[in-house]
């Protein structure tokens, strides 16, 4: 890769995304496959005035090797270091960045349970760092560049050094590094998505009714008070930042108990370095009644039996398929960027930021208002070119939102 071009994407991660504040300390979690991003983006930390930049590296075949060897008594246990080093950072305000590039195939034939248990172990222990990021105290930026392995599962009819010029070229379109100016490139494009939000907010929805051919038939309930938002988000302290790049969705949460009926997927899910695909998800008064899945049951299984939340859904998001992600045709077997070619729903916690005044509610206030709790969030892709959403007021007044997999407005 292009050196001034991966410099100049490190910078757009760490200036628009992370938006790194001076003095403010950076945690930078990165696949070991990625180092040069990963030591790019420290140096645009620094430029930009970090105090200190901290990376915690991650390799996935070391992984499968733990999965398939340890003690099984390993897999509910978590160092206690690890929990410190991310709470102690947390606390101080710093930024948190993350090069999410995993090979969708990594943990293939591994015993399920253990990564489920990992991760619930990690999960629960992590629980105040995560419950703070998705309540924006802190700026956190998710952004990704190629690994062989996965461009490889990405363009398997292409040799691998080709297939990784492949899917960096996807790549930097999607996250506008391909154009003169990327910085104003978002700016303009965040202006675009608020048109999206201001016409979801302003009609205020009570429900929203989805439908396609592939059978989904599925009725939300949004709850008094939500908001859509997208793009740009603000901390609670006042700095901007964008979560994920790419993003072309505009998301609010659904009402815990308001959601009833058949959703089925458009896309694989990558989970952990598993596949879930072609599966399906049934609801009544918001909770998961039943599922199904031709790939990948055991993986979706242990998702919603995670805890009673991630028995209920946590995120509503819309994403046309007229986009600039989608219309490159391409599946990435990578949720961040699957889930902005698609419209999608995520099983699991809500993000409270989506409801008004959420900042002055306790965890019990939000209960009652509807927005979900759990340990997970994990974004699914329903979206099709047939989507229909049809959007029904409080007083009855029903307003297409979505035809043809596209915004009607």
């Amino acid at each position: 890769m292009n050196q001034e071009l991966l410099n100049k994407y490190a910078s757009l991660v760490v200036k628009i995304g992370a938006n790194v504040q001076p003095g403010q300390t950076v945690v930078l979690m990165s696949p070991v496959e990625t180092a040069d991003f990963a030591r790019a983006i420290t140096e645009a930390a620094y430029t930009a005035g970090a105090r200190d930049v901290f990376v915690e590296w991650n390799d996935e075949k070391l992984s499968r090797i733990k999965y398939l060897n340890a003690p099984d008594e390993v897999f509910d246990e978590v160092p206690s270091w690890k929990k410190d080093f991310n709470l102690t950072n947390l606390r101080k305000g710093a930024a948190f960045i993350q090069i999410k590039a995993s090979d969708p195939d990594a943990f293939k034939g591994v015993d399920v349970s253990r990564i489920s248990r990992s991760m619930k172990a990690l999960t629960t222990e992590l629980k105040e760092y995560h419950e703070a990021l998705m309540s924006n105290k802190n700026a956190w930026c998710i952004a990704s560049v190629p690994t062989e392995a996965w461009a490889r599962k990405v363009f398997p009819e292409l040799p691998a050094e080709e297939a990784v010029a492949r899917l960096w070229e996807a790549i930097l379109k999607a996250v506008r590094v391909d154009t003169e100016d990327p910085v104003e490139a978002w700016k303009e494009h965040t202006l675009n998505l608020k048109k999206s939000m201001a016409f979801m907010n302003d009609n205020n929805f009570k429900y929203l009714h989805y439908r396609n051919s592939l059978g989904t038939n599925l009725t939300i309930e949004l709850p008094e008070g939500h908001v859509w938002v997208g793009g740009a988000e603000e901390t609670t302290g006042g700095v901007k930042f964008i979560a994920n790049m790419p993003t072309e969705e505009v998301f609010t949460l659904p009402k815990k108990t308001g959601v009833n009926g058949t959703v089925v997927s458009s896309m694989p899910l990558n989970y952990n370095g598993s596949l879930v695909d072609k599966f399906s998800i049934t609801f009544k008064d918001g909770r998961i009644t039943d599922y199904t899945a031709e790939v990948g049951y055991e993986v979706l299984k242990s998702i919603i039996e995670t805890d009673e939340g991630s028995h209920y859904l946590g995120e509503v998001a819309l994403v046309p398929k007229d986009s600039p992600i989608s219309n490159q045709n391409i599946l990435f077997y990578n949720t961040l960027f699957d889930e902005n070619a698609s419209c999608h729903l995520a099983i699991g916690r809500a993000y409270s930021p989506c409801i008004k005044d959420n900042e002055n509610m306790s965890e019990k206030e939000l209960e009652e208002a509807g927005v979900n709790n759990s340990l997970i969030h994990v974004d699914f892709m329903i979206g099709t070119k047939d989507l229909e959403i049809t959007g029904i007021t409080a007083d009855g007044k029903e307003i297409p939102v979505f035809i043809d997999g596209n915004f009607a407005f």
